[in-house]
């Protein structure tokens, strides 16, 4: 990990965050302030599980995953952050240790704000409280589509609703780090199975899989297999 950056870099970053849109100048001059710059590699762990919170973090480029492991070592993804958004918002309100641990998949530089800071800012500026409530609640409702989708949706409609969710016309282009292996983790299950999934779906006439991206074939189709339960 390396620090960079300087206040008025963070300013500028905070300015384009969709998660900060709204914010007067001098909130955003005063959380720009307060923030410190990060830079991890790929695969560096920003922290881990267990471990006290820091602050809330924002990202300026790259994108990074927050896990959750089990004892035999088995994944699950709990959430997948690129530019311009924040996380770790849990640890910093709910005044916890961090609820899981935060990996880069790829070089990315983060900014860092401290909890007692962004407490105290949210008491002084009623806005900056109001998009912070706004941001948790999405928080809580992407996690129980999480919950959602590991309860009661089979592992086709959990990849269906992936492919739908995360493509751009019609293709969806994996990243480096796209791997079936970290799709996988993100849609908990393993790699066989996943596997299965795919030549499933493939099979059907849906999607065609490629080297380095994922066509939809029949997105009508895609979409009645997202609806399948358990």
């Amino acid at each position: 990990m390396s620090r960079t950056g300087d206040s008025n870099q963070a300013v500028e970053m905070l300015a384009t965050m969709l998660c900060f849109t709204g914010l007067d100048a001098a909130t955003l001059d005063a959380l720009g302030r307060s923030a410190i710059a990060r830079s991890y590699e790929r695969d560096q762990v920003v922290f881990l599980e267990g471990d006290g919170c820091t602050g809330l973090y924002l990202v300026q480029n790259g994108w990074l995953k927050a896990v959750k492991t089990s004892l035999e070592g088995r994944e699950q993804v709990i959430r997948v952050v690129g530019s311009g958004e924040a996380f770790n918002e849990i640890g910093v309100f709910a005044g916890t240790p961090n609820h899981a641990t935060t990996v880069a998949l790829e070089p990315a530089t983060v900014w860092v704000i401290s909890r007692e800071t962004m407490l105290r800012l949210m008491d002084e500026n009623p806005s900056l409280a109001r998009i912070v409530a706004q941001n948790l609640a999405q928080r809580v409702l992407h996690l129980l589509n999480l919950v959602e989708d590991l309860s009661l949706r089979t592992i086709e409609a959990r990849l269906a609703r992936y492919l739908l969710k995360q493509s751009s016309d019609e293709v969806l282009h994996r990243q480096r780090w796209t791997t079936q292996a970290e799709i996988a983790s993100q849609l908990g299950t393993v790699l066989d199975t996943l596997n299965r999934a795919l030549r499933s779906l493939s099979t059907e006439g849906l999607i065609l899989v490629e080297r380095h991206e994922i066509r939809i074939l029949d997105r009508e189709g895609l979409r009645s297999k997202a609806l399948l339960s358990d």
